[in-house]
């Protein structure tokens, strides 16, 4: 996300281990993490990983919104033995009393699979205002024999008694590059830079900038930094505006989670989350949101707004 008006194979998790190859990427036979163990929805069957129903932070700007977006996901993304298909999907979605139709826009998040199990990493804002909101359902998903993963744009308006999901918009990082820069391939190795399953794949296909790699090395060297969003699954446009994202044109990335910390968690380290952003910042971001009000830096390069509470997000220039 902008200013308003603006990891392979095996990832070492927070408490736990965390696979991930893209797609819709992970491994068989671990869930997320530490973090992501608050998250998910019940493995269908042993052969798969166990998983758990994610919840948001109580202290989150409004953690009504994250549970409905990511309550429709989890009931699109995972099934039991004899469930898959679009119309077993259709009947759970609509149990939620979400509208059905929904499932016409899962892509990836539906795949011919006779059970799936899918565990959410984080849901992050897009973007929330009063009316409307963007939830970034940052997920992995195992079907019997392959290890998947997404990040799915939810949209939703606000009503009663809760919000109503009005679109999804998954993931759609494009095929593996043939050969990447030497830039790309460090960050891919870098076990302090984790990556989920989208994300990885926005640095296979070769489509984000040399800027973007090059600050997250960099970052790597201080921070052991999740990554949310890198170039897909995000909005286009910044959330309730008309001008262009940095992240669909691979020049930002986000992170929800630093050194083990959840940025959201009101125990994080406000130090942490400040360094983090001067850091970030003098790597080379002309753009550095999150939730903590910082002073200095060039004019607006630095911001703060309900949509930063939950992560930090670095935008770069070409």
């Amino acid at each position: 996300m902008g200013q308003p008006l603006g990891r392979r194979a095996l990832l070492l998790g927070t408490g736990g281990l965390l696979m991930g190859v893209a797609g819709c990427s992970g491994s068989p036979s671990a869930p997320a993490s530490a973090s992501a163990s608050r998250s998910g929805s019940p493995a269908p069957s042993s052969s798969l990983p166990a998983t758990t129903p994610w919840r948001p932070d109580r202290d989150d700007i409004d953690p009504a919104v994250k549970l409905r977006a990511v309550q429709v996901v989890e009931a699109i993304g995972a099934w039991a033995p004899g469930q898959g298909g679009a119309a077993a999907a259709k009947k759970r979605v609509a149990a939620l009393g979400a509208a059905p139709s929904l499932v016409d826009q899962a892509g990836p998040l539906l795949p011919g699979a006779p059970e799936a199990a899918l565990q959410v990493i984080d849901a992050q804002y897009g973007g929330i205002l009063a009316d409307s909101a963007s939830v970034l359902v940052v997920c992995r998903q195992w079907t019997p024999g392959h290890a998947g993963g997404t990040t799915v744009d939810v949209r939703l308006s606000r009503a009663q008694p809760r919000w109503d999901v009005t679109a999804l918009h998954p993931a759609r990082p494009g095929a593996a590059a043939a050969s990447l820069p030497d830039a790309a391939r460090r960050v891919l190795a870098e076990s302090r830079i984790l990556l989920p399953p989208a994300a990885e794949a926005d640095i296979r296909s070769g489509k984000v900038h040399p800027s973007v790699l090059r600050a997250l090395l960099r970052l790597a060297g201080t921070y052991r930094m999740y990554v949310s969003v890198v170039r897909s699954g995000h909005p286009l446009n910044v959330f309730g505006t008309s001008r262009p994202s940095d992240h669909p044109r691979g020049r930002a990335f986000d992170v929800w989670q630093i050194d083990g910390h959840r940025v959201v968690d009101p125990a994080t380290s406000r130090r942490l989350v400040e360094s983090f952003m001067r850091d970030a910042a003098a790597a080379g971001s002309y753009n550095v949101g999150g939730p903590v009000r910082l002073s200095g830096g060039a004019p607006g390069q630095f911001f703060t707004d309900n949509t930063h509470h939950d992560h930090v997000h670095a935008g770069f220039t070409t």
